[in-house]
């Protein structure tokens, strides 16, 4: 009997992400690390609050990924905000150049993870909100909430 079991890691997410973008779309990349950053992931600290991509020259870069120090890494340590190239097939990059250029377009990594041992990043394709979208979904949210809370009050009543 073989179970497909999703071995993956949960290193750090973009929340935030989430309620600034719409999402068109995500990719998965892989991460060019050196050694002290892989130790430090691997302890469960980083950070995606800032990070953004951005392609030069047929290569995405990513940027403002916070990787703490290794605490016993010594002279050796990485600087922890340094840009990291992010590793996608030349046809996804051209894909995401593309889109990425229209208009109000940007790529924002969503989720850092290791699969499989390996370090991954989830990288989206994702438009701007505007400030009327972030109210409206809020509303949307709290509109919600209060149906299910009549609808659970009702099924109380009821027995």
């Amino acid at each position: 009997m073989s179970t497909e079991q999703n071995h993956e890691r949960l290193i750090a997410t973009n929340r935030k992400a989430r309620h600034d973008y719409h999402i068109e779309e995500s990719v998965e990349a892989g991460l060019v690390l050196t050694g002290t950053e892989v130790k430090s992931l691997r302890t469960g600290r980083a950070s995606l609050q800032d990070a953004f991509a951005r392609v030069e020259a047929d290569e995405i870069w990513l940027y403002h990924l916070h990787i703490p120090p290794y605490d016993s890494g010594g002279y050796a340590n990485h600087d922890p905000l340094r840009r990291r190239k992010l590793l996608l097939h030349r046809n996804e990059i051209k894909r995401l150049f593309g889109k990425a250029q229209q208009k109000g377009y940007t790529l924002v990594p969503l989720k850092l993870y290791f699969r499989h041992g390996v370090a991954k990043l989830e990288l989206a394709l994702a438009r701007g909100k505007r400030e009327y979208d972030r109210r409206e979904e809020i509303a949307k949210r709290d509109a919600d909430r209060q149906i299910q809370r009549a609808v659970r009050g009702r099924r109380s009543n009821a027995r």
